[in-house]
Parts: structure tokens; sequence; C-alpha cells
């Protein structure tokens, strides 16, 4: 039993370790790991990690990475399907007006569809009236917000899209106030917007200062816009040699940046490689972790069976103990009533018992063969008892054997002093005596007769 109980407790404490090392892949992890993918440009991993976080999200409950998550799809898609990234930045919206909470994140989302729903105009030839509503509600939010950074890409989105619907001077004044608030991250957006505006209004050499202080930096999309831009500037002016100085340049920063991007791109090849190993090595690690886990359900259920069965079975066998104790207690009760039946039936044909009985208030002599007759009747009922007393206190006296045997045949104190011819107070203190001097026994609540009982 014990040794079942023991493997029972190390088999739970395997199964606690096994849980607790398990690792359980939450919405938040898949969406921090889709956004890792993303910026190692592993566009088709992100995605398939993106949709996971959407189910689980859903699944756990957890509302702000599911719209975070639908928002990050949405630009994700928004490269190749602009009706695509515009209806899950849409759902996105959807999830966050159902369960609010920073509203930061409100305008970042309307901002976002303010975008895709341009771009999808922009594809389809169509109205820009929802992407110029969405990016309106966006700016107004945040200027209540007091939000510069959130105001300067709102103003961003709302250039854009009066670019877009060929409205340049008012898509200028977005771009320039846009420009003035941008904080770094966002200068280089706002300043590409600016230029472009800045080109379409006729404000050249404007148009060009800003291209010339933009700062692009190992960013080779914005190096082609401003590089190309310059070289058209310088055709529009008719400047035919800063035009092939300008595309001279533009050719010469892509070809530098074509082989840093090469090296990136090698570096990233390997560190994907490494972390793809590392993924197989957890995805084994979890698979075993399960297999152990499983085994040690199983094995649990087991020591769980076994355990049921021996506690039941002890059970079982001790109510059946139980049951045979209280039979010999009650066959131990019947044969003490049979004996003091039988004990009855003696006394009442011993002609010195009834001697004895008979006289309660006159003086009782007894003959020694009359003596020898009650001690050898009381011997035989009695066990054997008086016979183990003179062998274990052979120094007794006869007048105390005979108090013993009085004693034994439960007479009272008034007719064992018609015996010996004393009063019931002289028999008190002979058991006294008796009790103290002979068997040693000076406990007061101990009786003569309990003495005699444990002989």
């Amino acid at each position: 039993m014990k040794n079942a109980r023991f493997l029972l407790l190390l088999f739970t404490l395997m199964l606690v370790v096994s849980c607790r090392e398990a690792t359980k892949e939450t919405a938040q992890m898949l969406y921090e790991q889709a956004l890792e993918a993303n910026a190692h440009d592993s566009i088709r991993q992100s995605e398939q990690l993106l949709h996971r976080a959407i189910r689980t999200a859903k699944a756990e409950g957890d509302h702000h990475t599911l719209y975070l998550s639908q928002l990050q799809l949405a630009q994700s898609l928004s490269w190749g399907n602009a009706d695509a990234a515009l209806d899950m930045a849409r759902q996105a919206l959807d999830t966050y007006k159902q369960h609010p909470d920073k509203a930061r994140n409100h305008i970042i989302i309307l901002d976002y569809i303010a975008t895709y729903a341009s771009q999808r105009a922009y594809n389809n030839d169509s109205s820009f009236d929802e992407a110029l509503r969405y990016a309106q509600e966006a700016h107004r939010l945040s200027k209540a917000e007091g939000d510069s950074t959130l105001v300067s890409q709102t103003l961003t989105t709302l250039a854009n899209i009066y670019w877009a619907m060929e409205q340049y001077p008012q898509a200028l004044i977005h771009a320039r106030e846009a420009t003035r608030l941008a904080p770094p991250d966002l200068l280089l957006g706002a300043q590409q917007v600016l230029g472009r505006c800045l080109v379409s209004c006729d404000s050249l050499s404007e148009a060009e200062n800003v291209y010339r202080h933009m700062d692009y930096d190992d960013d080779i999309q914005a190096a082609y816009i401003v590089e190309s831009n310059l070289a058209k500037l310088a055709l529009r002016r008719n400047d035919a040699e800063a035009a092939e100085t300008a595309i001279d340049e533009a050719f010469e920063r892509a070809e530098t940046l074509y082989f840093k991007a090469l090296g990136q791109k090698d570096d990233y090849y390997q560190a994907s490689l490494r972390q793809d190993r590392e993924n197989e090595r957890l995805r084994y690690r979890q698979r075993l972790q399960g297999i152990l886990l499983a085994g040690g359900l199983l094995l649990f259920i087991a020591l769980a069976v076994v355990v049921r069965r021996e506690i039941v079975s002890r059970r079982r066998e001790k109510a059946f103990l139980r049951q045979e104790v209280e039979t010999q207690r009650e066959q131990l009760r019947q044969r003490d009533a049979s004996v003091d039946f039988l004990k009855g039936i003696i006394y009442q044909r011993s002609e010195v018992v009834q001697k004895l009985s008979t006289h309660p208030d006159r003086h009782i002599v007894l003959t020694d063969k009359e003596w020898e007759e009650v001690e050898h009747m009381l011997d035989i009922i009695d066990n054997g008892r008086l016979t183990r007393l003179r062998e274990e206190y052979p120094d007794m006296k006869e007048e105390d054997v005979q108090l013993c045997i009085l004693t034994r045949l439960q007479l009272t104190n008034r007719t064992i002093g018609n015996v010996y011819a004393i009063s019931i107070s002289a028999v008190q203190h002979r058991k006294l005596r008796l009790k103290k001097e002979v068997f040693g026994e000076n406990d007061p609540d101990i009786t003569l007769e309990q003495v005699l009982e444990k002989i």
C-alpha cells in the first residue's frame, strides 16, 4: 500500500513538471512570432502565424491580440490585394468596437482602413469618399487625443488621398503640416508625400530641396524614390547633364544598396536556418513531452485503479476483522453468561455456600472439611485461581487464604464478619492489610477483589 502511494505521488509530480514544461502557444506568442518573421521579410510565414494567432485569440477571448493580428494581416495583404486588406481591417475595427481599450489603437485602425480604401479606389478608378471619411475621422480623433505623432500620420494619409483625387493644393497643405509634426520615424514618409505634392504643384525647386534633405539610409525603396525624382526634376528643367548625373548617382546608390541587401539576405538566411533548427528541436521536445504526458496519464490511471482496489480490499478486510471481533466478543459474553449460570447452580447446590448465605446475622462456624470443600469448589469454578494463589504466595497465612475465598465468593462484609465474629470495619481493615502487606498494592482505588481478579 505504501509503495503504491509512493509511486502514485511520484507520477503525479512528474505530470505536474511535464505540464509546466510543456509550452502552450498563446495568441500573444504567435502574434510576436509573426512580427519577427515579417521583420525578416518572411511574408508567407508571417501570414500563416497571423492566421493562427487570430484563431487562437478567438478561442482564448483575447480581443486585444485579435484586432492587432487582424490589422497586421491586413497590412501584409495590402501589398497584393487591397480588397482583402480592407476587409480584414474592417474586421479589426469591428473587434475593437466590441471590446475597445486604447483610443490610440482606434485611430490607427481607422487610418489603416482609410489607406486601404484609398488603394482600392485608386486601383479600381472608383470614388475616394469612403477613404476620405475614415481618414477625416482618424484625424479628428487624433487632434482630440492631442497626439502629435498620430496627427502627423493621419495628415499624411489625408495628403495621399487628396493627391490621388488630384486635389493637389489641398494635398500640399496636409503634407506640409504632416512633415512639420512628424517624429523621426515618420519623417521620411511625410517628406516623400510632400515632395510628390510639390512636384504636382510645379514647385520644382522646393521639391528638389525636400528630396535632397531626405535621409533614407539603407531604405532601398526610399533611395529609388529620391534618386528617380531628382532625375525627373532635372529632365523637367531640360537639364540633360544634371539628369544624367542624377541617373548615374541613382544607379550607383542602387548598386551599393543591392550588394548590401545581398549580404543582409545571406545573414538572414543563416539566421533562419538556425531558427528552423531551434523550432524543430522545440517541436520534437513538445511531441516528446506530449508522449510522456500521455504515458504518465495512463500510468496515473492504472495506479489509481490499483490503489483504489487496494483501498477497497483493505476496507473489506477491516470490516471482516471488525465482524470477527464482534463475533468473538459475543461468544465471550455468552460464555461468561453460561459460566455465571453454572456458578449460580453450583453455589445453590453447595451446602457450605447455603450455610453462609442463609444466616447473614448469626455467627457462622465452618469446619476444616467445609473449608476444604468450598475451596475445592471455588477452585474448579475459578479456573484454579486459589491453587495459583497458594503457589505464588506460599507464606500466606491460612486465615488470609480463607479471607480471599470469602471475597471471591462475593460475600458481603457483614457475612464475612459473621464468620470471623468481627465488625464490618474490622473486615475492611483486614482486607486493606492483606492488599498492602501480602500483595503490595497501595493504590486506595484498587480493591482486594480487583487484586484477586488479576491472579
